[in-house]
């Protein structure tokens, strides 16, 4: 509770509070080791135990504590615990009271401690206070130092900076970052002057004039706060299409109003000799000196050396201000803002050639590498380069002893000669922020091997933190002299050349010493001016956005907040969460982001605008009764506080609408496109703005949106290689109506399906995800692009159920499943997971899974490959997830498992969240919606370097295999084809004859080698076989006599693993199996329902193959009868092989006479499809028959798909079909000793067989199946 009161936007971990509390425990037993009785007995004992000025401090806060006791318990520490824990420690009654006082005291300490390591922490651009953060800053702390004892053994010390630029070359967001840094740190210096310096001087105007001492310093620090603001703001409304943050116009617009011209009065004043006289003669006062002394302990000695230095800082920060403009004028990627910073640069020369002539003038020439005086050392561009300077010096050092100084110390201050008194020779000093080492010049001969090469030879250590500081007076014995005093009254007295040389060692030993005093100084007077000035707003009644936070209308995570500090909002009301998302305090891009996705499912885009446009017209506060008297009596007494108003509640809150404005316009345009009233009511009202240059910036992205928008998405997109050509097989281009699964080549399928599933998957926007929108009423209205890729994807996986179940002939079965797998593995190679799993969810339906003897008859490397694409959807998509995020863009997500999420989110959180009756909007449920649609949008960035081939693309399009039968009639239809191919318990196929003439050899997953060396190929595309290094075991390399290998699985995503679904099922990723319907839900993404149309299926005759072909096939010879001992012309493949397999003859040419049918030729056994690798092929001489026919059509036989005709050049638009041949003989009987044919072997794809009975076993789907299983239908 300490921690959040003194820094609500920082966090702290357990090792960081139990390291405090272990302090305080420590602490609270030096103020009871005298036991106590009274309150007084407590003060002198904090007297004694704490140093000055902490003790006065403590006191005090416990004091107060004591006061506000009889209204309410002003402390957070639980004071009624405590209070009977230490009645048992101590063994005697202890009074509440003195109870309460104690425990004030260690509130204040512990809080104190906080306040020192949260400001430690801001400044090094983190987020969580550690351990190690409070070690570090109370090492740099002497009063805590002393307070607790530290000894200078606690370990060493680290400072985490953050690292700027790993390559030591910064870029422009590194400058803006540091440049901000820097900013903050120079606005707390001159709040250290103005409000601790300047206020001393100020209560006792009869003794000073402030306006010589602080010249014009109150305008330098008006124009810190607003180019600090500007470029705050410029940082926050970066445009995403900008290469970086455009700061060029902050410094162009405040150079044009003349605004760093207080800069060169400041510098007049500060460099002239009349400033360090005057200053001089104060100090010499002995009435000036004894008024600084009782202000604070080594105050006096603070005003004397620190703030002469001090006051130098705004100078050297003009400067820097010049070094900066060309360095970001350097590194600026855009055009407009180079010309800005070139503007500013020629605004500022005069003024930078003035403040150089002034400080030449004035000012003595630095020393090379001399480092300039800062209060608050920063962070350091490079930490290793800091180490590496103390390590050089220590190294130069001859004798050095103990700890390294990179141990105990973080920054080197400053070096020089001073004399020691009682030495003969001057001593060489290096100061440390922790340590001031005295050597001797290595002049004399060195012992051989004892330090050779060393510069210095060591002398004395001082640890500062055990030494005080003393100013001497110049004497006869020493002159420009100071005094290091220790704790056994031990002393050493240095002597400077000069009074200059004097005066910087003594600001930084001051410094050094008396900066945690002057830290806390600031606090408490920025403190109490927040109390006593609180932010005045508007009246609720008046501006609802000025209402309080309460459980009523916001609730926050517990114990929850981002990196930031920023708390993460649980529920709330809609005027709370407009005004969180545009808060004045800090902004929250992941919010803005978050609630622009999801803001639909509780708020109307008009009314979005209505709220943003009431949130940026914010009133002024009305005055009071007593602001209203002095109003009448002519006193302006609001004016403070109206500009405070503006300055921190009216023009940051403004920005962030406006920002949100931006967001909204640049990613969520469809809004807009959806509604021109609302689009023209956010022009309207942006046009009537002032804040010219926010306006138009969103203007201007309005205005390309909707160019766009009329001339169409451009997607010219260069790539580092040129795309790979198509790929043909059978079909040549321009004849589409020879199109079909078996005619194009595997790789092009694959590839155009990938293109076209990719346009589909980018297409998709957030807000049709958003509510479930795409299973309500208003679906094609609402989700119109994620309904496109739900069609597509169930009419492809029908497609894919009704190509196997068609082919009625084994072997085309087995090829029509072998190139169905080798589109699966490039859609592997292409990362298209949507592809892989419409594959997987078409071999998994019903009517195909039962196909028993057509998977034995597939290759066993196929089916390996086909196993390991069934495991990627297997105990939760865990290996899909895996695989995931180990592949790299361009890739098609499987989007069914979003959807799963998605709707799993919805329907298990309620909308609203109860909070004293009243409901609040659970954000929390929009923010896990939120992240499921940024990872979606995560891959739709990066596009395939794949060429279109429109004719495909539109084939695949019209895809539409159910033709005018309902779901139920085609369902039904696949699973009667499915029994007529290998009816129940059959132990052979049927045979039937073969429907088409062309070669069922497959082309391969090899695409064809360029003679440029491969340099278009895809990255990303199937590797060819024989170019994959021999080591590489995947799916695309194993051979079919190795044994099956599980598959290598990718490094674990870091996105947790989706709900488990209550059913092992499969067939949806919504909806539970329903086991009593008769047919299946064929579609991955249902509850969908598709339109219902029919599937075009080609026959293709021989005239047709003919003219597609370059030149017509030798002509085949008669059939003969088989002679007894003929062996056949294709080999006989005994095992399995890698290389490609022996094509069968090719068919006869055409007969002239159309009416006679042209002889059928005796063909060879196809082994290569017929018989899988382990079954024992036909014995010599036996020929296998074939006919050219088709099935009679069954009434419930769906019609061919219409698809687009395009005949070409040269042809016959109509398709010439061949009469019905005559039936062949059968197959005469075997003439060998074989007593049968051989058992099927036991299935390898997820089957077993029965042994007992030879019958087949109901399958088991327990793999992804998109469609239900039926076989119990059988």
């Amino acid at each position: 509770q300490v921690q959040l009161q003194v820094h609500p936007n920082l966090s702290a971990k357990e090792d960081a509070l139990q390291h405090i509390e272990a302090l305080i425990l420590q602490l609270l037993n030096k103020l009871c080791v005298t036991q106590p009785r009274t309150i007084a007995d407590v003060e002198d004992r904090v007297q004694k135990t704490f140093p000055n000025p902490i003790d006065k401090w403590a006191m005090g806060d416990a004091q107060a504590a004591i006061e506000k006791r009889k209204r309410r318990n002003p402390l957070l520490l639980p004071v009624d615990k405590i209070h009977p824990l230490l009645k048992e420690v101590l063994g005697y009654k202890i009074d509440y009271h003195v109870c309460l006082y104690i425990v004030a005291v260690l509130e204040y300490i512990s809080a104190d401690i906080l306040k020192l390591a949260g400001n430690y922490v801001s400044n090094i651009r983190h987020y969580e206070i550690s351990q190690q953060d409070i070690t570090v800053s109370m090492c740099a702390d002497k009063v805590l130092m002393d307070m607790f004892d530290q000894e200078e053994e606690m370990g060493p010390l680290s400072q985490s900076v953050e690292e700027v630029s790993s390559s030591g070359v910064l870029t422009y967001d590194d400058l803006v970052r540091l440049e901000i840094a820097e900013e903050r740190q120079y606005l707390r210096e001159l709040d250290l002057i103005i409000k601790v310096f300047r206020q001393a001087f100020t209560s006792s105007s009869k003794h000073f004039s402030t306006q010589l001492a602080f010249s014009n310093i109150l305008e330098v620090h008006e124009l810190t706060v607003k180019l600090l603001g500007l470029i705050e703001d410029a940082v926050e409304m970066t445009a995403d299409g900008s290469p970086h943050p455009l700061v060029g116009s902050c410094f162009e617009d405040l150079a044009e109003e003349q605004a760093f011209d207080p800069y060169e009065t400041l510098s007049q004043d500060i460099l002239s000799k009349e400033f360090c006289q005057h200053f001089n003669t104060l100090m010499s006062r002995p009435t000036v000196a004894l008024y600084f002394q009782s202000i604070a302990e080594g105050f006096k000695e603070a005003v004397q050396y620190v703030l002469p230095q001090l006051m130098m800082v705004p100078v050297y920060h003009c400067m820097h201000y010049f070094e900066l403009l060309q360095q970001l004028q350097e590194c600026s990627k855009d055009q407009d803002d180079r010309e800005c910073l070139k503007q500013a640069q020629t605004a500022l020369i005069n003024l930078q050639c003035s403040i150089e002539r002034i400080y030449a003038k004035h000012q003595p020439r630095r020393k090379q590498g001399e480092p300039l005086y800062r209060l608050y050392s920063r962070a350091s561009r490079s930490k290793q380069a800091a180490i590496k300077r103390m390590n050089d010096i220590q190294r130069s050092i001859d004798g050095w002893e103990g700890r390294d100084i990179g141990q105990c110390c973080s920054q080197f201050i400053m070096e020089g000669a001073l004399l020691r008194a009682g030495a003969k020779h001057e001593r060489h000093n290096f100061l440390f922020d922790g340590l001031m080492i005295s050597c001797k010049a290595n002049q004399s001969s060195r012992l051989p091997g004892a330090g050779s090469g060393a510069e210095f030879r060591l002398k004395e250590k001082f640890v500062l933190r055990k030494y005080r500081i003393v100013d001497r007076e110049d004497s006869p014995e020493f002159r420009h002299a100071f005094e290091l005093v220790g704790r056994e009254e031990s002393s050493a007295v240095f002597s400077a050349r000069s009074t200059e040389e004097k005066s910087a060692w003594m600001a930084a030993l001051v410094t050094l010493q008396y900066r945690p005093t002057l830290d806390r100084m600031l606090d408490t007077v920025l403190h109490h001016e927040e109390q006593a000035q609180p932010l005045r707003l508007p009246s609720p009644d008046v501006y609802r956005f000025a209402i309080q936070d309460s459980e009523e209308n916001i609730v926050f995570e517990e114990g929850a907040q981002r990196k930031t500090g920023i708390p993460i909002i649980k529920a709330g009301t809609v005027v709370k969460l407009i005004e969180r998302l545009t808060y004045h305090m800090y902004a929250d891009p992941n919010f803005v982001r978050t609630f622009l996705t999801t803001y639909r499912s509780f708020c109307k885009p008009q009314d979005l605008l209505t709220l943003l446009i009431e949130r940026i017209e914010i009133p002024e506060p009305e005055p009071s009764e007593a602001d209203r008297e002095a109003l009448w009596n002519g006193e302006q007494p609001m004016a403070a506080e109206l500009q405070r108003f503006r300055r921190e509640y009216v023009q940051p809150v403004q920005l962030r609408v406006l920002n949100v404005f931006r967001q909204w316009v640049e990613h969520h345009f469809y809004d807009f496109e959806n509604d021109p009233e609302l689009s023209c009511g956010l022009e309207e009202y942006l046009t009537s703005k002032s804040m010219r240059k926010w306006v138009e910036s969103i203007i201007k992205i309005m205005r390309r949106k909707k160019q766009t928008q009329s001339n169409g998405i451009s997607h010219n997109i260069t790539f580092e290689s040129p795309p790979p050509p198509i790929e043909w097989h059978i079909s040549r281009p321009g004849s589409i109506d020879t199109f079909d699964l078996m005619t194009l080549h595997p790789i092009e399928i694959a590839r155009q399906l990938t293109l076209l599933e990719s346009d589909l998957y980018r297409a998709v926007r957030p807000s049709e995800l958003v509510g479930s929108v795409w299973t309500k009423e208003d679906k094609e209205k609402n989700s119109p692009n994620l309904l496109r890729m739900i069609r597509h994807t169930t009419n492809l996986t029908l497609w894919f159920e009704k190509c196997i179940v068609e082919a009625e002939n084994v072997d085309e079965r087995v090829a029509v499943f072998s190139r169905i797998i080798e589109i699966l593995q490039v859609f592997q190679e292409l990362n298209n997971f949507n592809g892989v799993l419409e594959i997987v969810s078409a071999i998994n339906s019903v009517p195909v899974y039962r196909l028993d003897h057509t998977f034995e008859a597939v290759p066993e490397r196929k089916r390996r490959i086909l196993e390991e694409a069934v495991e990627l959807s297997q105990d939760h998509f865990k290996k899909y997830l895996a695989k995931l995020k180990s592949i790299n863009p361009p890739c098609v997500p499987f989007f069914g498992i979003y959807l799963t999420n998605i709707l799993k989110t919805e329907e298990g959180n309620p909308d609203f969240l109860k909070r004293d009756g009243k409901e609040l909007i659970n954000f929390s449920k929009r923010r896990k919606v939120a992240e499921i649609t940024g990872e979606i949008q995560q891959y739709q960035n990066q596009p395939y370097c794949l060429k279109v081939e429109h004719d495909i693309k539109r084939f695949f399009e019209n895809l539409n295999p159910m033709g005018n039968m309902s779901e139920k009639d085609f369902s039904d239809y696949l699973f009667n084809k499915s029994l007529e191919i290998e009816p129940r318990n059959c132990k052979q196929p049927p045979r039937f004859p073969r429907k088409t003439m062309y070669y069922l050899k497959s082309p391969g997953v090899r695409p064809v080698r360029q003679a440029s060396g491969g340099g278009g190929t895809l990255k990303g595309h199937p590797v060819p076989l024989e170019r994959e290094p021999p080591h590489k075991i995947t799916f695309r390399s194993i051979a079919e006599t190795e044994p099956e290998t599980p598959p290598s699985l990718p490094t674990s995503p870091n996105t947790p693993t989706p709900p488990q679904s209550a059913s092992s099922d499969l067939n949806s990723v919504f909806i539970e199996p329903d086991l009593s319907s008769s047919y299946g839900n064929n579609t991955i993404f249902a509850p969908v329902l598709l339109p219902q149309s029919s599937k075009c299926e080609v026959l293709i005759s021989l005239k047709q193959i003919s003219l597609s072909l370059p030149e017509s096939p030798p002509a085949i010879p008669p059939r003969q009868p088989p002679p007894p001992r003929l062996q056949p012309r294709v080999p006989v493949i005994n095992g399995p092989t890698d290389g490609p397999l022996p094509s069968p003859p090719p068919p006869p040419p055409r007969d002239p006479l159309p009416d006679t049918p042209p002889p059928v030729p005796q063909r060879p056994p196809e082994i290569f499809i017929n018989y899988p690798v382990n079954m024992q092929p036909s014995p010599g001489g036996r020929f296998h028959w074939d006919f050219i026919s088709s099935s009679p059509s069954a009434p419930n036989t769906p019609p061919g798909t219409p698809s687009p005709r395009i005949p070409p050049p040269g042809t016959q638009p109509s398709l010439v079909h061949l009469p019905p041949p005559t039936p062949a003989p059968p197959i005469p009987p075997r003439h060998n000793s074989t007593p049968a044919l051989p058992k099927l072997p036991p299935k390898t794809y997820k089957r077993e067989l029965s042994q007992s009975t030879h019958t087949l076993s109901q399958p088991s789907i327990h793999t992804l199946s998109l469609v239900d299983n039926r076989d119990s239908n059988e």
